[in-house]
């Protein structure tokens, strides 16, 4: 079945078997991952499929396509209604902002993301994942979730406000878990009820809003009293002016942007890592090989920032574990106005999926594409693909702005566990799916056996 196309355009197949009322909802919510594999199996680079009686869906699978919504056309779109429903979370921040405001704030943070900072964050990922790792011990068992969570947790609370690890955790673990939380369930919600409504989950989404506001805003006042510059990244933020004008930001502006990179800078990685972790301990010859690397390289020292350089395979490690779990396994954009897209019509209002998961194991551009096979990504095999063919980050404007430190964050934390320690799933654990939420987390969580090395 083809939809009527006033415009003469190359017509979008649609997916059948959908229900008259819902469409392809129950589908979709039952396993989003494997209902758009199916899809795109079936259908091909593009097709229309419905979420509940309004909403219309269009799911790109072609890299040259997707360039085209995140890069060449980029202003007929707006972030999807998902996204914007974390507004009422995070505010205004590079996650959710659009157009003209959302240049502005990213010229004004970019500064922040700079490689000279960055690598000056380094001793404190390192810092921060050994000090975590004194508490563990030979045969323990651990939620490893939870303590790669607690380490991502650690590492942006050092590097964005300078408080050490039990600090930052005491202050603000409790609030920006429920947070997410809850704005996991909003999201996932087809028709959010309007926060002004007393529901049971609205209150606990205000409480949690406002608990968080009175912690960051209580800790941009008191910087603001304070004499001199802190290195870190509230203090770049402080200091950022708009080349233009020669304005900083406000307060709100400062705790929306705060928000965003605890949202969009710490499950991630953490999420990341996880799966890493999991990979490692399903592939003993992949994880044999990455000691090899990091022994070698380092020796008996402890690590230290300049190694990042000198790990080429846990590198590699990092991007395939990307490339098989993303934790931002997919992309939506809103049709902002009626625009053509590879000679297709997409309408004002319709929602566009772009599917990091669903790309990045397609055999047209990935030999073998559901194994764990790091060496792939030798010989710059990246400059290889299309564009768009491997973008774990995101990309066009709106790509991950801390996107290297994320990367190097995560090397380096994966060096330091496993240069002390090997990890195995409990005996009879069950089995690990991807769970899709906000980000793509190990269902139902990994508990691992520590084995000293």
């Amino acid at each position: 079945m083809l939809l009527d196309d006033p415009f003469n355009k190359k017509q979008i197949p649609v997916a059948q078997n959908g229900s008259f009322f819902t469409g392809h909802l129950n589908e979709f919510q039952k396993s989003p991952l494997r209902f758009m594999r199916t899809l795109t199996s079936r259908y091909g680079d593009i097709v229309r499929f419905r979420l509940g009686p309004f909403q219309k869906v269009i799911l790109l699978s072609d890299p040259e396509l997707i360039k085209e919504v995140l890069v060449t056309k980029q202003k007929s779109f707006i972030k999807s209604r998902d996204v914007q429903s974390l507004k009422a979370l995070i505010g205004e921040g590079l996650l959710t902002s659009e157009k003209e405001m959302h240049m502005q704030q990213r010229r004004l943070i970019q500064p922040a993301f700079k490689k000279t900072h960055i690598n000056g964050y380094a001793q404190d990922m390192i810092d921060i994942t050994e000090e975590y790792m004194n508490k563990w011990s030979a045969g323990m068992e651990t939620e490893i979730t939870e303590d790669m969570l607690d380490i991502t947790l650690g590492i942006i609370t050092k590097t964005m406000f300078s408080m050490d690890f039990k600090e930052g955790h005491e202050l603000l673990g409790d609030s920006v878990e429920k947070g997410m939380k809850l704005a996991i369930k909003r999201m996932r919600s087809i028709l959010p009820m309007p926060l002004w409504l007393p529901t049971k989950t609205n209150r606990e989404f205000k409480q949690v809003a406002k608990a968080l506001d009175e912690l960051l805003f209580n800790i941009i006042g008191n910087r603001r009293q304070e004499d001199g510059l802190k290195e870190d990244l509230l203090g770049i933020l402080m200091e950022a002016r708009d080349e233009e004008h020669g304005t900083g930001m406000t307060d709100e502006q400062l705790r929306d942007e705060l928000m965003t990179i605890f949202l969009a800078g710490h499950e991630t990685t953490a999420n990341a890592l996880s799966w890493t972790l999991y990979l490692l301990s399903q592939h003993p010859e992949v994880e044999e090989k990455l000691h090899n690397e990091i022994d070698a390289v380092l020796g008996t020292e402890s690590l230290k920032p300049e190694h990042f350089q000198r790990l080429p395979y846990t590198q590699n490690v990092i991007w395939e574990s990307l490339r098989l779990y993303p934790p931002a396994y997919v992309i939506g954009r809103q049709v902002d106005e009626d625009v053509e897209i590879g000679g297709y019509l997409f309408e004002k209002g319709e929602t566009v999926l772009m599917s990091q998961y669903v790309i990045h194991r397609q055999a047209d551009y990935f030999e073998n594409p559901d194994d764990f096979t790091p060496e792939r990504f030798e010989n710059n095999f990246m400059r290889t693909l299309p564009s768009y063919a491997y973008f774990p980050f995101g990309g066009g404007p709106r790509v991950c702005i801390g996107n290297h430190f994320a990367f190097m964050e995560m090397v380096l934390v994966l060096a330091c566990i496993t240069h002390r320690y090997r990890l195995r799933l409990t005996p009879n654990h069950v089995t690990i799916k991807p769970q899709p939420l906000i980000t793509l987390r190990p269902k139902p969580g990994l508990r691992m056996i520590l084995e000293e090395r």
